[in-house]
Parts: C-alpha cells; sequence; structure tokens
C-alpha cells in the first residue's frame, strides 16, 4: 500500500515537472498573441525633458542665480551642440514643443532661419529651432494646452476658488521638504554637469517617477480628497490634453516624433505614450 501511495507521488512530481513547462509555454504564447491584434509599427516619439534654459521663475522652485546655467556661454554653446547632434540620431520628422497655438512657432522658426531669435536662451529656439533647422523641417508644433480648470473655473469660480485654497506648492510635510532638498542638489549638480549627461541623467524612467512624485505629497493631501480633485483637473488634465494634442498631429506610423517639453511633464507623457498602440517610446539615453 506505502509503495503504491508513494509511486503515485512520484508519478505525479514527474508528470508536473512535464507539465508545469508546457503550461507557461501556452501563457507566453498566449500573451504574446496580443500583438497580432495592434500595429507592428507604431509612432516613434523622442521625449526630451528638459530645464526652462531661460529660468522665467514660474514653477514652484526657483533655482539660485549661481546655480543657473547661461547657455549662451562659449563652454555651454560646445555642450550644446553636442546636445543637439546627439538628438539629432533620433532623426526627427515633426518636432512639438511646450508652447500654445498663440505663440506662433512655425512663424518663429520662419524669423529663426533668417538670423533671429540667435540669442533667446529658451529651448524652445536653442533646442527646438535649431534642430528644426539643421534637419530642413518647416513647421514646428505647438501642442500645449491649458488644463479643463480655465474653462470649468469660469462656471462656478466660488467652487473653484475653495477647491484650489492653499494650493501652492508651499508645504511643511516632510515629503515636501525631502524634495526642497533634491531640487537644490539638482541646482547644484547641472551647473556642474555637462548638458548631454545632465539630459541623459534627468531623462531616466527613475528620474520621471522621481519627479512626478513630488505632485503626490504636500499639496496633493489637503483635506480629504480636494487636493487629488485639483491635481486631476489641473495638472492630469494639461497632460491628457497634450498628449491629445500630440495625437492631432500624428499622421502615420513613419512619423519620427520628437517631443521637447518642460521635464516635469515626463512621466505622465511617459505613460501615455508607453501605454499606447499608437506609439514607441524611445528612451533618451538609446540613441545611437
Amino acid at each position: 500500500m506505502k509503495r503504491t501511495i508513494f509511486g503515485q507521488l512520484a508519478a505525479l512530481a514527474i508528470l508536473s515537472l512535464i507539465c508545469i513547462p508546457t503550461v507557461f509555454a501556452q501563457k507566453n504564447k498566449t500573451l504574446s498573441s496580443t500583438k497580432s491584434y495592434f500595429p507592428q509599427e507604431s509612432t516613434k516619439v523622442l521625449f526630451v525633458g528638459s530645464f526652462h534654459f531661460h529660468y522665467p521663475g514660474l514653477d514652484a522652485h526657483i533655482t539660485a542665480n549661481d546655480d543657473k546655467v547661461d547657455v549662451l556661454s562659449p563652454s555651454r554653446q560646445k555642450e550644446l551642440t553636442e546636445l543637439v547632434n546627439y538628438i539629432k540620431k533620433f532623426r526627427p520628422t515633426k518636432i512639438a514643443i511646450e508652447a500654445l497655438p498663440e505663440w506662433k512657432a512655425t512663424q518663429k522658426l520662419k524669423a529663426y532661419k533668417k538670423g533671429a531669435y540667435n540669442t533667446e536662451r529658451d529651448e524652445r529656439y536653442q533646442l527646438g529651432m535649431r534642430i528644426a533647422t539643421e534637419l530642413k523641417l518647416d513647421t514646428i508644433y505647438s501642442i500645449d494646452d491649458h488644463s479643463m480648470v480655465s474653462a470649468l473655473s469660469k462656471i462656478d469660480p466660488e467652487y473653484f476658488k475653495a477647491l484650489f485654497k492653499d494650493y501652492d506648492y508651499k508645504s511643511e510635510d516632510p515629503y515636501s521638504k525631502m524634495y526642497e532638498r533634491w531640487y537644490k542638489a539638482e541646482d547644484s549638480l547641472r551647473a556642474k554637469t555637462s548638458l548631454l549627461a545632465y539630459f541623459k541623467y534627468t531623462n531616466s524612467k527613475r528620474y520621471h517617477q522621481l519627479g512626478h512624485g513630488a505632485y503626490l505629497v504636500g499639496d496633493f493631501k489637503l483635506d480629504h480628497k480636494r487636493g487629488a480633485d485639483a491635481l486631476a483637473i489641473n495638472w492630469y488634465s494639461r497632460n491628457l490634453r497634450i498628449f491629445r494634442n500630440l495625437q492631432e498631429i500624428t499622421e502615420s506610423p513613419k512619423d519620427r516624433i520628437l517631443i521637447i517639453f518642460g521635464n516635469g511633464h515626463g512621466a505622465i507623457l511617459r505613460q501615455l505614450l508607453e501605454s499606447s498602440p499608437e506609439y514607441e517610446f524611445v528612451e533618451f539615453d538609446s540613441l545611437k
């Protein structure tokens, strides 16, 4: 009787060793088969998250003057050429920038090609227009947008005033303080690092995730869900609209779209691009 039981157990063990790989193979085959439902070729997108070269002072964190990078200095212009040449390896067919339609990007590009705006520090000129000019592109797409707050706040101003009360990116909670220290350290690092090395570092997936984490502390915790609601209809809404604008300029899987935006947008746009079957997200440090 014992031999029979042990024999049965041994047989089951051997059978399981044979069957488990088969089951896994079947599951993997099922998972891989999902590719057949979607295009084999997707529009490639290179997101270049940048700090704002001209330091407009519109973000919550303000960089100290001693840590500001002057992209017009001879040494930084040399680094900028290295950065531009690296980005050009992507061979973009379209360039999209952080600008609203009324900024008239393509009109400015035409003037730039005739010698205007050469002393502008703004990355939209130093990167976007320079790359467009060197690659002989005649259009720059403005895909920035306002959030839904701008429209809804006009319907019920008092509600939105209450919703955004104290939502000012100035919090005393421990995690907000951690981010303050990190931002200052990043400013110092940027001042001492070449532009290409810095862009490779700050356009990594982990960096984007950490940067996005700043929106999930401090004001995000206002009241019960007020901070979460404010973030949804402001920051998330804006980025979803930016992504929708990107879809509207996408014409073919053959497009290769370069996006130049403030790096704070990186995490959400990365997530949207990686999730969409329309696009293939190209890692910044993967260019050859």
